[in-house]
């Protein structure tokens, strides 16, 4: 039994494995109501694993362009090269992690 609370239109708003405050209403674990907000809840957790995925993929793509001269990172607008200039130097500091932490170069997975 999952314990919900439903919005003014009726639609399920959160869902629980125990009761609190503001809940509406229990469904039971088979309700096609828990079904549909289960899937999109991993349908939205999908989409935020992708999101870091293509941070990572922007990231090298930008430091090809940098080093190939097709672009400059004075190009790139002054809150944007902050923050590029903040990953870079994130993941120039964990560099001398490798040994401990398994980035996707170095097991050959894109």
């Amino acid at each position: 039994m999952l314990y919900i609370q439903r919005n003014a239109e009726g639609k399920l708003a959160r869902v629980e494995d125990a009761e609190f405050d503001g809940m509406t209403g229990t469904l039971p674990d088979d309700h096609p109501d828990i079904l549909a907000w289960q899937a999109a809840e991993s349908s939205l957790l999908h989409l935020k694993q992708s999101d870091l995925d293509m941070i990572r993929v922007l990231d090298d793509l930008i430091s090809v362009l940098i080093a190939k001269g097709v672009i400059r990172i004075t190009d790139l607008p002054p809150a944007a090269r902050s923050k590029l200039l903040n990953r870079t130097q994130a993941r120039e500091a964990l560099g001398g992690l490798t040994r401990l932490i398994n980035d996707d170069e170095e097991t050959g997975l894109i």
